[in-house]
């Protein structure tokens, strides 16, 4: 039952992907390039979010779909920045080659600006076009605005980039991880709240979930790095370690990290104990995410 909702989301998610980037205008090697990243086979997990935490208040998933998609295309340029090599300096993203190795540094730099622009172009014009909800739309844009600027993904980027080769304390890379990687899982949660209508005691519980499934999912990234399959994993194991990046398995070991992951993943469960069985899809989906091999 969860496998097959996951799946019509994921699809949903997909359909709704392929509408936007259906783009036949020159230059056409940057719409190319934006294609190739978005469609590489990403697990779409904060559509999902999105969605799901929209359905959770009674909301219509038509509805959070948009603000789901430009999530997406959102994300998906800060992956493509993220590969270069001036900052992780990755060849393979999802068992491909990375943006820049296809089609160069230049064309990937523009091509991550591209989407970043196409996701607020798409929030922007939702919202032109219903008038009726516009304030809900608005308030979904300010969290994701919010989550991939400076004090979101831009944020933790510079920490990332700052404490490689360089010992950081738990609070350092807990702040690191919580703007480069949870910011917009949280924003995730939020916008689809907003877009159901969410009240601001929905959001502030929804926001505690997301903090905590947020920060679980960057340390089973990171146990990932150490124990996951190359082949599965979609990029090389031990690649944190190579690069003297801090994680949470080098501060606490692997054990502890496990035993986090799998607390914080219990912790946010229990928040979403308070909507009953509408709950039940999140739920699942949190324990999904630390059962992940990818």
């Amino acid at each position: 039952m969860f496998e097959e909702q996951l799946r019509k989301k994921q699809q949903l998610v997909e359909e709704e992907l392929h509408r936007i980037l259906d783009i036949d205008e020159k230059p056409e090697i940057i719409y190319e390039a934006m294609r190739y990243s978005v469609f590489a086979g990403g697990k779409r997990l904060r559509p999902v979010l999105c969605l799901s935490s929209c359905e959770l208040l009674g909301g219509d998933l038509n509805k959070a779909l948009p603000v789901a998609c430009a999530i997406e295309l959102i994300h998906t340029y800060s992956l493509i920045h993220d590969d270069l090599p001036a900052m992780d300096n990755d060849d393979l993203r999802r068992g491909k080659p990375t943006n820049h190795k296809v089609y160069g540094e230049a064309i990937a730099i523009l091509a991550g600006d591209g989407l970043l622009n196409l996701g607020y172009e798409v929030l922007v014009r939702y919202a032109l076009e219903n008038p009726q909800d516009y304030e809900r739309i608005l308030k979904a844009t300010n969290e994701i605005a919010r989550a991939s600027g400076c004090k979101g993904i831009i944020g933790g980027q510079v920490v990332d980039i700052l404490s490689q080769n360089t010992k950081i304390s738990y609070e350092e890379l807990k702040f690191m991880h919580e703007h480069k990687t949870g910011a917009l899982i949280e924003a995730s949660v939020c916008a689809g709240a907003y877009i159901a209508g969410a009240t601001e005691e929905d959001i502030k519980v929804l926001r505690e979930y997301a903090n905590l499934i947020g920060f679980a999912f960057q340390i089973k990234d990171d146990i990932l790095n150490v124990i996951g399959e190359e082949e599965k994993l979609g990029k090389k194991v031990g690649s944190d370690k190579e690069k003297g990046k801090s994680t949470f398995v080098n501060i606490f070991g692997l054990e502890k990290s496990q035993e986090m992951v799998r607390e914080l993943t219990q912790n946010a469960i229990r928040i979403l104990d308070r909507f009953g069985k509408k709950a039940q899809f999140l739920k699942e989906l949190s324990n999904y995410l630390i059962e992940r091999v990818n």
